[in-house]
């Protein structure tokens, strides 16, 4: 677990260095950063040149669907699909089944992540007990247990008063709470994003309002309860706008976004393709670019994948009846790379909300290359081209609107506590 990085553009947003230096290893942790740095002995050696040496992506939602639907994913197959899009840590959503909403599933997920993952897994477990919606979970128990935050996520919290005393409890749990912001009685029977491709296609749609209005809720309700909140999966300008002007107004509000809100439009799902269904579902060019705009002014802190593997038989049947949700780990980050090509980020600030972020919002010791520091790194080739092609992916599922798509950029190394778990 010796380990000598030399040479590579080291870029650390939570040290704001970038600049070609060595990184040394020693015992699984970060020894030091430097120029000309020697290696012990016993010290592997990577030679960075050319790459890009940044703390350990951090993927803040996933769904590894373990326990109970592992047919689609599981903790092994989602952890190597995590190190070979880059990521050394991954936070994975309650809806299992059962739902992770007590210790003993917490326990389950912590100890096989452990014994089995190649990256680090961190539970997050259900604001509300089945995620019905119903009653709260212990949160305290699940914090005990491991979980790193509450969410009920595919699902809102409906009740209010429900997500108002979530939220209070939360705050004196010292857990975040992950909103599912959706208003049900919007969706409706609406299967994408409703505007003029919905109608196109005969198909019933969702509009911005069923995000905005909920995104406003749960923002209001952080502002009366004065706690932290952090909103998944933001798709729409509405959403951006209102985060937007709370952040100004001081709520302690953060949010993320997913690459194919930035990457994609609705019209990704004509020919009725069912792994551009998703939810919330693909918006418009207005939204995209107002996404864009969101991450370029810090309003949107991090950039998640919302990993949500199904088995093909649930993705190849008629678009209405089609789960949603598609896999993103080994796609996330040659689609962000292209932020900077297009020169919407900077280098720094992409790393900023694909690890610094991730591990403030959830209080976790990582996303940092300072000396101490577990020895999370992730060595990137910014330059290297490849086709997204499903019998490459590692994954267990293949439910991409990627498939056949150029990509430029993917890790090189992922290592995680000094230890080398992917190798291109």
């Amino acid at each position: 677990m010796n380990l000598l990085i030399k040479g590579g553009r080291v870029v650390d947003p939570s040290q704001n260095i970038d600049e070609n230096l060595d990184l040394l290893v020693v015992d699984g942790r970060i020894k030091e950063l430097g120029k000309g740095l020697k290696a012990p002995a016993d010290a592997e050696v990577i030679d960075a040149a050319g790459l890009l040496v940044t703390p350990g992506l951090i993927d803040m939602h996933v769904h590894l669907r373990d326990p109970g639907l592992e047919y689609k994913e599981d903790i092994i197959t989602g952890a190597r699909a995590a190190a070979a899009g880059g990521f050394t840590s991954v936070a994975c959503m309650p809806n299992t089944k059962p739902v992770n909403d007590n210790k003993a599933i917490t326990s389950y997920i912590v100890n096989k992540a452990k014994a089995e993952a190649l990256v680090n897994v961190f539970p997050v477990g259900a604001i509300t007990q089945g995620s019905k919606g119903e009653n709260l979970a212990e949160m305290g128990e699940l914090k005990e247990a491991g979980c790193v935050a509450v969410s009920d996520d595919g699902r809102p919290v409906v009740n209010a008063e429900l997500m108002r005393r979530a939220l209070e409890y939360a705050k004196g749990m010292g857990i975040m709470v992950i909103a599912h912001s959706e208003e049900l009685a919007l969706v409706g029977e609406g299967v994408m994003n409703e505007g003029f491709t919905a109608t196109e296609l005969g198909l019933k749609g969702i509009p911005w309002a069923a995000e905005d209005v909920a995104v406003a809720r749960d923002v209001y309700l952080a502002e009366f309860t004065d706690s932290p909140l952090h909103i998944a999966h933001i798709s729409t300008k509405g959403s951006v706008r209102i985060i937007r002007d709370a952040k100004a107004r001081g709520v302690q509000v953060t949010c993320e976004t997913a690459p194919h809100y930035f990457s994609l439009t609705d019209d990704a799902v004509r020919g009725y393709e069912t792994n551009a269904k998703m939810n919330p579902p693909l918006r418009e060019a207005e939204d995209v670019a107002a996404i864009k705009t969101g991450l370029a002014d810090g309003t949107i802190d991090a950039i998640a994948t919302d990993h949500a593997p199904h088995h093909l038989d649930e993705k190849d049947v008629e678009f209405n009846v089609a789960l949603n949700g598609i896999i993103g780990l080994e796609t996330s980050l040659p689609l962000s790379l292209k932020l900077v090509e297009d020169k919407v980020l900077d280098m720094k600030t992409l790393v900023e909300k694909m690890a610094v972020k991730p591990a403030q919002i959830l209080g976790l010791d990582r996303g940092t290359l300072k000396a101490g520091a577990p020895a999370d790194v992730t060595i990137i080739d910014p330059n290297a081209e490849w086709v997204v092609e499903a019998e490459k992916l590692a994954s267990k599922s293949k439910n991409s609107p990627f498939l056949g798509h150029k990509m430029t950029g993917a890790a090189a190394y992922t290592i995680v506590g000094g230890k080398v778990v992917y190798k291109r």
